[in-house]
């Protein structure tokens, strides 16, 4: 089985110094050595988890897409992503295009029963939050709309997915992030293309945040 093992730090002194890099490597390694695994490696140095737009990352993932591995690996879930929705979007991808997560350091492995099982009970907490948040915003609006603010834009986008969108912004997902979602969960487009872009997303919470500041 050939995986990607995918390393990252997140200052430029641990860039530069290899403080991380290496004890990940090992870890991984070590995880390959009793597995059988080939490990093609992709690195992030000096690069945050805010969010999943990393050079290395980036072409993991593409390399995934092709089929060129069969897994993503990681010493620790910290190193691929500090957000649960994000991660939640990559499991669904990786659910939908058929390559495997793994964490070593939280026991999420989906090439295994048990790690599936953990892995659907964060997508599961993920969606809980996306629901939780999104009630809150309805509920902020419903307020404001009793308090005689007027919401009269009319949107391309129906008011349950802008409050979706939204909301998950407001959790810290990235624009691609939540296009993978609406497009994971089957949302219509609001032009009737085929799949979400992050750009339409982007251009959304733009003139949701125009909108915000011209009534406030």
């Amino acid at each position: 089985m050939r995986v990607i093992g995918y390393l990252r730090v997140s200052t430029r002194e641990q860039a530069e110094s290899g403080l991380g890099l290496d004890a990940q490597r090992r870890t991984i390694a070590a995880e390959a050595d009793r597995r059988g695994w080939e490990v093609d490696w992709y690195a992030d140095e000096g690069r945050s988890a805010r969010d999943l737009n990393r050079p290395g990352l980036t072409s993991a993932l593409r390399a995934l897409r092709r089929h060129e591995a069969e897994a993503l690996v990681v010493a620790k879930l910290d190193r691929l992503s500090r957000s649960v929705p994000d991660f939640a979007g990559l499991l669904s991808d990786a659910a939908r295009q058929r390559w495997a997560v793994v964490a070593l350091d939280l026991g999420v492995d989906t090439t295994t029963p048990t790690g599936e099982l953990v892995a659907g009970v964060m997508m599961q907490f993920a969606q809980w939050e996306r629901r939780i948040i999104g009630q809150r915003t309805a509920d902020a609006m419903a307020e404001a709309r009793a308090r005689g603010a007027r919401f009269g834009r009319e949107r391309a986008i129906p008011d349950d997915v802008a409050e979706r969108i939204l909301a998950a912004r407001h959790a810290g997902s990235t624009y691609a992030a939540i296009a993978a979602d609406l497009d994971a969960n089957a949302v219509p487009t609001p032009g009737g293309g085929a799949r979400w872009h992050a750009s339409t997303v982007r251009r959304f919470c733009d003139a949701e945040a125009r909108h915000a500041e011209a009534v406030a």
